[in-house]
């Protein structure tokens, strides 16, 4: 049984534009606001406008699981945006200079520029791999300097900055008065746990660098203070408002970079400009491996490329999405491989259903949808009802139903707010994850034909040793009357 939806004159994006007519305007979003520590409906700045900043990689080697972490979250949370209606500006930034770039790059006997080219490229691949669709801009921090050099000065003449014992300049923590509304780290406290630097180059052990003096064999650029380079806090704070203005509405990145990174941001940027610097924090969760936060120090560290080795990059997509964004993800083989199954059950629903579509969209589920990602973006409950959609179909499939066409839209159209059920499902289903593969789609043909001929010869204990020995290499049969019709890799 096959059925083709391009015979109802279908098309899939007529099927999203559907959704965003039903659902633009009409959103309840909320958003957990790590600021707030509440979830609060979304209240755009501007009616129909979100600017949203991310803070991205530092590139000096390969992205990491983490990284594919904050790229897939961010990308997805993008997507929803646009699809019920907003305007949105993301910007996500990359960090082109800092004290390990610089290393690395003297290590190769590079230079940083060649360095951080070279793993901007191999960003962009991850990216492209894991479905994750570009920011609208992304900023780098070479090419924001003075930008920040701006921001320094405005925070020097606003009292807030200072230069060091050492030519340094510092942010004097202790003269802005909401330090740690973010992190809900107390002043006293984070006092009393530091130590007086032995240089006495801060005023306050507590107090952070705006710009450091150039230091030999390190690229520098001039400014007021001297020849030097920028810190890393002020290089987001400037990246940020240059591209989205001095307040916003969305700031998100990793959980680890709460405190000190968004909370110096915080203070720096609403230091220099009066304003309020952003309405909602978004910080997704951390990865860990074995119950513990993935770390090199740990060995436990797994590269973008290493992992795309193993697993298709839309599996790794699909396991990503399987935790709340706030939630640790823990990596596991296990996890890949539950994920990779699947997956499969949600392209063995859509086989032999043509993908042009233009269906009427299942009210039902598409609100279902809308609900779990309107509560904080929910995907693993978006996931649960994609799942019903797709067990909806296969009833439909079997039962020659009428339904069929607009069961199947509404899982691709939901599928694809989400990243994936993008491939042709024949195609997906008989790729496999193409490590340790040792039958071509050729030899599987061949020895399906030569198990069919064997049935229709009464020849049972060979039509079974074929599937058997079919089933060892990885590969599904399965029958339908009149032979074998469709197989898959597992």
């Amino acid at each position: 049984m096959f059925f083709s939806l391009e015979r109802e004159g279908l098309n899939l994006l007529n099927c999203l534009d559907f959704i965003n007519t039903v659902v633009n305007g009409s959103s309840m979003l909320r958003i957990y606001n790590t600021l707030t520590r509440s979830k609060e409906v979304f209240t755009p700045r501007v009616a129909g406008k979100v600017g949203m900043y991310v803070c991205g990689m530092t590139v000096y080697d390969y992205c990491h699981i983490g990284h594919a972490r904050v790229m897939v979250v961010f990308d997805t949370i993008a997507r929803y945006f646009r699809h019920v209606g907003y305007d949105l500006t993301y910007v996500r930034n990359v960090t082109d200079i800092d004290d390990k770039i610089i290393q690395r790059a003297n290590d190769n006997g590079e230079s940083f520029q060649a360095l951080t080219k070279r793993f901007i490229d191999a960003m962009h691949e991850d990216e492209r791999a894991l479905a994750v669709l570009p920011p609208d801009r992304e900023p780098k921090a070479t090419e924001a300097i003075p930008e920040m050099l701006a921001l320094i000065k405005r925070l020097i003449e606003n009292d807030l900055a200072y230069v060091g014992a050492n030519g340094d300049v510092f942010y004097a923590v202790n003269k802005f008065s909401q330090y740690g509304q973010l992190s809900g780290k107390n002043l006293d406290d984070l006092q009393a746990g530091e130590r007086v630097e032995v240089d006495q180059a801060k005023r306050n052990p507590l107090d952070f660098v705006l710009w450091k003096m150039a230091k030999v064999n390190e690229p520098a650029w001039e400014s007021p203070w001297g020849s030097g380079r920028p810190g890393w806090h002020i290089e987001c704070s400037a990246m940020s408002t240059c591209c989205l203005g001095n307040h916003f509405d969305i700031h998100g990145g990793g959980m680890d970079l709460q405190f000190p990174h968004h909370e110096n941001e915080i203070a720096q940027s609403e230091g220099a400009t009066g304003e309020k610097y952003v309405n909602y924090w978004i910080h997704n969760g951390f990865v860990r491996v074995n119950e513990e936060k993935m770390s090199k120090s740990l060995g436990n560290f797994f590269t973008v490329r290493e992992v795309l080795k193993q697993y298709r990059p839309e599996v790794v997509r699909f396991f990503i999405l399987t935790s709340h964004y706030r939630s640790a993800l823990n990596y596991s083989d296990e996890q890949l491989d539950d994920a990779g199954v699947a997956l499969t059950r949600l392209y063995t629903a859509l086989r032999g259903v043509s993908s042009h579509t233009d269906a009427n969209i299942e009210s039902e589920y598409q609100q279902r949808f809308n609900e779990a990602m309107d509560d904080d973006f929910n995907t693993p409950v978006a996931l649960a009802v994609i799942f019903d959609l797709a067990r909806e179909l296969n009833k439909a499939k079997e039962q020659n139903s009428s339904k069929v066409p607009s069961l199947a839209a509404t899982l691709l159209a939901l599928g694809n707010l989400l990243g994936i059920l993008q491939d042709d499902p024949d195609a997906f289903l008989k790729g496999g994850a193409g490590v340790g593969d040792t039958l071509s789609e050729q030899d599987i043909e061949t020895m399906i034909e030569a198990r069919l001929a064997a049935k229709q010869a009464k020849n049972w204990a060979e039509a079974d040793r074929i599937r058997d020995q079919l089933k060892a290499e990885g590969v599904v049969l399965e029958d339908v009357p009149g032979g074998t019709t469709t197989w898959r890799r597992e």
